[in-house]
């Protein structure tokens, strides 16, 4: 007891409080069926989008149609049209709901886990500027009887000079005021202008007015919900010479008009986001260095450099390259070797 490590400790109390016995969580981890759980990968999810583009290619290597805009890259989604299939290792073929419902406990930690995978991760290639829109919080879909909340946050991999982010409102603006300015097409004026730089993770709780101009490759890690509201889309029209649906009425009533894009939080180094629904957590390491990885809490990491491996003893090895994203089980214990300078986000719940 006296060696057992930090995360694990948090998983014994969860043990404790949901009636189990630490030699049951053991036994768990290390006898799922007749394998061992292993870190998990991915097969990306392609989403075109009309402000898309092929930056998900140059960047990252991933295999997206040549003459298609992609705007997304759903790297991890556990939702009711979209969930992933996992790419390596004896479970490759097989979607993560499958997989959970199978692994529930060993993948997640909890005996009492229910889906959807609390957590939906993208990579979105902004080659023009998207909506402005909004995403509804908890309170918002349960009065107007629809749609899931949204809280997100934006890691800046890439930007071109200048590159931009609206988020929240200024000061003082009002719903009279904002319902005004879409009418007029202005409501971009009255949204927090947010110059960008590498390396910076900007949050978003649900409620908050937003747009991503041109120019930025971005890591949105999110609540799984894919509820967006649009309020305006810059006048544009899609292939077909129509205009994009807009959700002036639902998007009205999920902004949070008492709140100002001043108070929210930018950081870029270590803990990047602590709020309710997730925390990330930014790390850095050089070729050769190791890094432990103790048992006891699921972990999603997207290494948006280098590349190397997750080994355990008797498991199933795991390699990572940057734009790929693991899953690594709550019972899982084990090493992460770097074989180049790599950067990754760990997002926790």
């Amino acid at each position: 007891m006296d060696n057992w490590p930090v995360n694990g400790e948090k998983s014994l109390i969860l043990s404790k409080k949901v009636g189990l016995k630490l030699d049951r969580y053991v036994s768990d981890c290390y006898n799922a069926g007749d394998m061992k759980i292993y870190p998990l990968k991915f097969k990306p999810i392609f989403k075109e989008r009309i402000w898309g583009g092929q930056v998900l290619k140059t960047f990252f290597g991933k295999d997206i149609p040549a003459d298609k805009k992609i705007g997304e890259s759903w790297e991890l989604a556990d939702l009711p049209e979209d969930k992933s299939q996992i790419a390596n290792g004896p479970l490759a073929g097989r979607g993560i709901d499958e997989v959970i419902a199978e692994y529930g406990f060993e993948i997640t930690g909890k005996e009492d886990y229910q889906p959807p995978l609390p957590l939906l991760i993208k990579i979105l290639d902004a080659q023009n500027v998207l909506s402005v829109q909004v995403h509804p919080d908890e309170a918002t879909c349960r009065r107007m009887g629809k749609g899931d909340p949204k809280t997100e946050c934006w890691y800046i991999i890439a930007a071109e000079p200048g590159a931009v982010i609206y988020k929240g409102l200024k000061p003082g603006t009002t719903k009279e005021q904002f319902a005004q300015a879409i009418q007029e097409g202005s409501c971009a004026e009255l949204l927090k202008k947010v110059e960008v730089k590498v390396g910076e993770c900007h949050f978003l709780p649900s409620g908050t007015a937003h747009a991503i101009d041109k120019g930025l490759l971005i890591a949105e890690i999110q609540q799984p919900s894919d509820t967006t509201y649009r309020v305006f889309d810059w006048n544009r029209l899609d292939a077909s010479g129509k205009s994009r649906q807009l959700h002036v009425e639902e998007a009205l009533q999920s902004i949070h008009f008492d709140a100002s894009g001043d108070n929210l939080s930018v950081e870029s180094v270590g803990r990047l986001v602590d709020s309710d629904e997730f925390k990330i957590d930014k790390g850095h390491q050089a070729p050769g260095c190791e890094v432990l990885l103790s048992k006891g809490q699921m972990k999603a990491m997207v290494f948006i450099s280098g590349k190397g491996t997750i080994e355990s003893e008797g498991t199933e090895t795991a390699d990572f390259a940057k734009g790929d994203t693991l899953l690594v089980p709550a019972c899982y214990e084990g090493v992460m070797k770097f074989a180049e300078d790599t950067e990754y986000l760990i997002a926790t719940v």
